[in-house]
């Protein structure tokens, strides 16, 4: 194939603009958008050619289908008006970040393959422990532990269960023996995780009024399963569940776990980005007794998917579980045991640049960009929570928790349902329907990237509007 097929720099360069271009106006116009895709099952294939192009296309091309066939499917997470299930933040200099990194097109699977990628990961990640006040363990350059990027929580949550797994089988345990343990509230990847990690055992713990973990109910179980033979292996503490945010006792939940010897996780997936503010550190007391600790940027710290942060308290069990040396790996700088591999810290050989999109929000934001951002989301759902208190025909299911508030209708579910659906029939709104048991509710989750306060004063109209 002659190098003519090729985009050269020159027209990369002016590609490029336009496509920045092209961003820069949807950044600029997402919140006239209708938030949710309004297609068919089937529509967006059918706006495509039955083959593929047997000739090049102009870019002109592939710019136009970005508004003719993309954006009609896409539903626009990036609104002001996004409510609904958790955000998944983006921001300039992430975005960014991603540019530079594609270009590199670097794969970091070890320092050898290109040490800047391991280098500034192991760095920022350190500097986040101090950000969240989380123990300085959890630092690769102090050890015993350490930080590594991982696509998602539901990643890390299924990463900590096959280690816990490993280590119960080292010390002599049958796989078909060992236990799990999470709130009936834990996210689903907790149980999904357990069983792809091989756990036959996996036990939904109690809540109490506000939908946290019961330490009491934790331990009885456990003592449960030893009295009938079995291994509890790993207990999983959320800081911020799903449903209504609710944050297990964390310090209670290290406590058992020690007593009984389990592996214990911490899921902050969502609210671990709220830790950078001093006043919330307070929720996650005792995860300085935690085996690991999760939290994803990229729901609620500007650094858009994908990029979770997994730490460990002592990496040696995680390293010994994964590791693998083929010929083609070996290399100086590895046997010398002076650098990380990460591809020895997750499941995947490959990875890619993402902590230079984190990098870039840091420096970007700065701490102090970071926490007024949080603060004013924070403030906004206490201020949304307030007014629904204040509301004859509304009612909250639950505490406001960080920046999300879970209400209901007083007239029961159908009425309930019926708000959602009016919220959601508006192009400039999107909330998210739930349920505990038979009892519904709406999910109203603040924290998009550019979410202000007439944003939520719009809910707050609809949302009385419907009720």
């Amino acid at each position: 194939m002659p190098d003519g097929f090729h985009m050269t720099p020159d027209e990369f360069r002016r590609h490029g603009q336009e496509v920045v271009e092209w961003v820069a106006e949807y950044m600029e116009r997402v919140g006239e958008l209708p938030i949710a895709s309004t297609v068919l099952p089937g529509d967006i294939r059918a706006r495509l050619p039955e083959a593929a192009p047997e000739e090049p296309e102009p870019f002109a091309a592939l710019l136009r289908d970005l508004d003719d066939v993309v954006l009609p499917g896409i539903t626009h997470w990036q609104a002001p008006g996004w409510f609904a299930y958790f955000p998944a933040n983006a921001s300039g200099p992430s975005i960014l970040a991603e540019l530079v990194a594609a270009g590199l097109g670097a794969q970091g699977m070890l320092w050898a393959t290109s040490p800047a990628l391991t280098e500034i990961e192991a760095h920022v990640l350190d500097w986040l422990v101090d950000l969240l006040g989380l123990p300085p363990h959890f630092k690769t350059a102090l050890g015993p532990g350490g930080g590594v990027i991982q696509m998602s929580a539901s990643d890390s949550t299924h990463l900590v269960h096959v280690v816990a797994r490993d280590r119960a089988v080292r010390g002599g345990a049958s796989i078909a023996d060992l236990v799990a343990y999470g709130s009936v509230q834990a996210h689903s990847s907790v149980e999904r995780g357990a069983r792809v990690a091989g756990f036959s055992h996996v036990r939904s713990v109690d809540v109490d009024g506000v939908y946290a973990l019961r330490a009491d109910a934790l331990s009885e179980a456990i003592e449960r399963d030893r009295a009938a033979g079995l291994v509890p292996t790993i207990v999983t503490s959320a800081v911020g569940t799903t449903g209504t945010g609710a944050v297990d006792p964390v310090a209670e939940v290290a406590d058992v776990a020690l007593e009984h010897g389990l592996w214990h996780h911490v899921d902050a997936a969502w609210a671990g980005s709220a830790m950078l503010c001093e006043e919330q550190r307070h929720h996650q007391a005792g995860a300085e007794r935690a085996d690991s600790y999760t939290f994803n940027p990229h729901k609620w710290l500007f650094t858009n998917f994908d990029c979770n942060v997994l730490w460990v308290a002592d990496r040696a069990p995680l390293i010994a579980t994964l590791s693998s040396l083929p010929p083609y790996l070996r290399n100086a700088a590895s046997e010398s045991s002076e650098v990380i591999d990460y591809r020895d810290w997750h499941v995947p050989l490959g990875r890619r640049f993402r902590a230079l999109k984190l990098w870039w929000v840091l420096r970007s934001y700065g701490a102090t960009g970071l926490r007024h951002h949080l603060r004013e989301h924070i403030a906004l759902a206490a201020e949304l929570g307030r007014r629904v208190d204040e509301h004859p025909r509304l009612e909250r299911v639950a505490p406001v928790s960080f920046a999300l508030v879970c209400l209901r209708h007083v007239d029961g579910d159908d009425a309930t349902d019926a708000l959602a659906a009016a919220i959601n029939a508006r192009p400039d709104l999107c909330v998210t329907p739930s349920a505990i048991g038979d009892m519904r509710f709406v999910r109203v989750a603040v924290g998009q990237t550019h979410t202000t306060a007439v944003d939520v004063k719009r809910l707050w109209e609809a949302i009385t509007g419907a009720a």
